[in-house]
């Protein structure tokens, strides 16, 4: 076994297809971040037995849970696994208190009360004790929910979009509350969601799975900078997502370039790239620079592309801007201050200058 806390392994054609394969280490928060139906679920159900795959191999430090080739399937009592629903699943009749020494049986009767106040207080539930989930807001019923989890000692914490049910406000709460007990416990945390931006904010490493696979396992920095392919790019919400050509490269500049339309761009050095062969290319919207007419800049020099306006929807204090390229078909889209559109004097039909930079562009192999 590696240093990892519990490695999953799945994979079957249907009714749900699978084929996925990860790991997660103590301490750690792994998110699962996918589109409706790709299977997020039906991964946490396997690893907590309420579930079983047609194939694959779930342990968790150094005990086999689940092993198709072995015939071996613990049952769920056993697997010692705290679960967080999306809809809390607390008992309506029992108090905050009660509903979390119902999960403590295995503890001394005298040692429950105890345990379940203790864990009201990590999770920032002290003197609520005897209030019934109707009494409570559903930020709160989250809180006894992952209070109750806890109570189980669980090796692996699983939690199912646990905030997709509250307001805003008090999902990013609750995000920071999750963040700050995870330094507390030494447990793999699996978390699910289909909600980019609680992803980053929350995650040592995102897992991307669509149609059940695999796609990518990486840091919330590099899935966003360096998809894999042309479908995680469009997965975390890239809109600038192209096909090029490898022109040639420049080894002591450390630079390829490639060819789009009548454009020749600067990118980062890719030399395990063929010249001539056909890649896909993204670029973040952040790193597209307007081309300002008041002061032009040494920046401007650096893969600069131009085009009409082709879309300008304000978006609070910022502008989505979309720019259909000179010379072709594609459609660039940037954010731009509502104060710097002003000052550029932006309308749609308008023509416009950027700059696209070079660091910023990112290679992804067929």
């Amino acid at each position: 076994m590696s240093n990892k806390s519990i490695e999953v392994y799945l994979k079957q054609e249907g009714p749900i297809p699978l084929d996925v394969n990860f790991a997660c280490a103590k301490g750690e928060i792994l998110v699962i971040l996918g589109p409706s139906g790709s299977g997020k679920t039906t991964i946490l159900r396997s690893i907590a037995g309420l579930y079983t795959p047609a194939a694959g191999k779930i342990s968790a430090n150094e005990s086999i849970w689940f092993d198709s080739n072995l015939g071996q399937n613990i049952a769920i009592q056993k697997r010692h696994v705290g679960m967080v629903f999306q809809h809390y699943a607390l008992f309506p009749h029992l108090t905050a208190l009660d509903n979390i020494t119902v999960a403590l049986s295995h503890q001394e009767k005298d040692q429950q009360r105890k345990t379940a106040k203790e864990l009201l207080e990590r999770v920032n539930m002290e003197g609520l004790d005897d209030r019934y989930p109707h009494q409570l807001s559903g930020g709160q019923q989250q809180r006894i929910a992952l209070a109750r989890a806890l109570a189980r000692d669980p090796k692996v914490l699983l939690l199912d979009e646990p905030f997709s049910a509250v307001d805003q406000q008090t999902r990013r709460k609750l995000v920071r509350e999750l963040v700050q007990l995870r330094s507390q416990l030494d447990i793999p945390i699996i978390h699910v969601t289909h909600d980019l931006n609680e992803a980053r904010r929350i995650a040592d490493r995102i897992c991307i799975i669509h149609h059940g696979n695999t796609l990518q396992i990486d840091t919330p920095q590099k899935i966003m900078s360096q998809p894999r392919d042309k479908n995680v790019a469009h997965l975390v919400g890239h809109y600038n997502v192209f096909k090029a050509t490898i022109e040639r490269h420049d080894a002591e500049a450390k630079t390829t370039y490639i060819k789009w339309f009548e454009y020749i761009l600067e990118t980062s050095h890719r030399p395990d790239i063929t010249i001539g062969e056909e890649v896909d290319w993204v670029i973040p919207s952040e790193n597209l620079i307007l081309h300002r007419r008041d002061r032009p800049s040494k920046g401007e020099k650096e893969n600069p592309v131009s085009g009409d306006i082709e879309d300008f929807t304000p978006l609070g204090e910022n502008l989505s801007v979309t720019i259909k390229v000179k010379g072709s078909e594609e459609l660039l889209t940037m954010s731009v201050p509502s104060h710097v559109a002003q000052r550029n004097g932006l309308d749609k039909g308008g023509t416009i200058s950027v700059s696209l930079l070079s660091d910023g562009i990112h290679l992804m192999k067929k």
